[in-house]
């Protein structure tokens, strides 16, 4: 199966190919395109949609743009410029090409955009997938210079889905890890002013105008409060990889629960939209420039990482 995507496809025709995969437990079904990036297209409990940016995938694919619940690898975020030095790998990008996504400042953002990896499901079953994406071919290393592959389980229960990722390096080099997630959520037919929005106690990464770290770090005491007319679009070190992101209204809970291998987090709740995205990052942006603050897997060695989206009040 080629990884490579040269060809995006409408919302309907993604739903429509037999690679698609829905798992049921309970009374929610989550949907995984393994041919488009292994994106998360649908959470949805009793048919209430709980993801956000899923209307339009066609758009979102065309413009390399992340949705619902997008892997972003092998960066997370952006990088300062279309350059960087790791483990002795000079890599020098080509804004141009389709296997890029740039911000609105022209900078390399979230790695290889979803809709232009194909992932080759290894096992499935009602509640779960799991697939593979290999990171070998040409193009793919011209962008990162590292062989590995990547092996990406969902699993979903009654009450929650849980995304546990394994990074397995190849034998010639090490590999460094920059992975993260970008998942949108929403609390369907409750306006974001009635939401109320809890994060743990942290490290705030002080940003540029850009949002690039600048290397600063100030206390963070945590937010317990109305999300209301409040804007996010802030980076944070996290003091232990288990932390919990909760946003809550109306008697229904979503948390994201960090569980093991995320010790960064991006929060992402932008002021007129109806969604927030509490994301987990195995490094901080940009960590690929810097070369500071991201793990290394020795060669033939494996990293594994895992979070869960909790549903609480959603039953009865």
């Amino acid at each position: 199966m080629r990884v490579l995507r040269d060809k995006i496809w409408a919302m309907a025709d993604f739903l429509k190919e037999p690679t698609v995969r829905t798992l049921v437990a309970g009374d929610l079904e989550s949907v995984f395109l393994p041919d488009h990036g292994m994106l998360g297209a649908s959470l949805r409990h009793r048919g209430a949609q709980l993801l956000g940016r899923v209307e339009d995938l066609e758009a979102a694919a065309a413009k390399g743009s992340s949705a619902g619940i997008p892997f972003l690898h092998p960066w997370a975020n952006r990088l300062t410029e279309p350059r960087y030095r790791v483990l002795e790998h000079q890599v020098l990008l080509n804004p141009a090409s389709p296997l890029l996504h740039l911000d609105e400042h022209g900078l390399p953002m979230h790695g290889v955009p979803w809709s232009h990896l194909s992932w080759v499901v290894t096992d499935a079953g009602q509640d779960f997938v799991s697939a593979r994406l290999d990171w070998s071919l040409s193009d793919l290393l011209a962008i990162f210079p590292f062989r590995h592959c990547v092996e990406l389980t969902a699993s979903l229960r009654h009450d929650a889905l849980t995304l546990e990722t394994t990074l397995r390096a190849g034998s010639d080099s090490p590999v460094p890890v920059s992975f993260g997630f970008h998942p949108y959520l929403r609390l369907p037919e409750l306006s974001r002013k009635s939401w109320q929005l809890q994060l743990p106690e942290m490290r705030k990464l002080m940003l540029d105008e850009r949002g690039i770290p600048t290397g600063e770090e100030a206390p963070f005491g945590g937010f317990n409060g109305s999300l209301g007319e409040l804007t996010f679009d802030d980076g944070f070190a996290l003091p232990h990889e288990q932390a919990s992101f909760t946003v809550a209204a109306g008697g229904f809970r979503i948390s994201v629960e960090f569980l093991q291998g995320y010790r960064f987090a991006q929060v992402f709740a932008p002021r007129d939209k109806e969604y927030i995205a509490l994301e987990p990052m195995t490094a901080p942006t940009n960590a690929l420039t810097t070369g500071r603050n991201f793990r290394i897997v020795d060669p033939d060695g494996q990293f594994r990482a895992v979070f869960r989206i909790r549903l609480d009040g959603f039953q009865g």
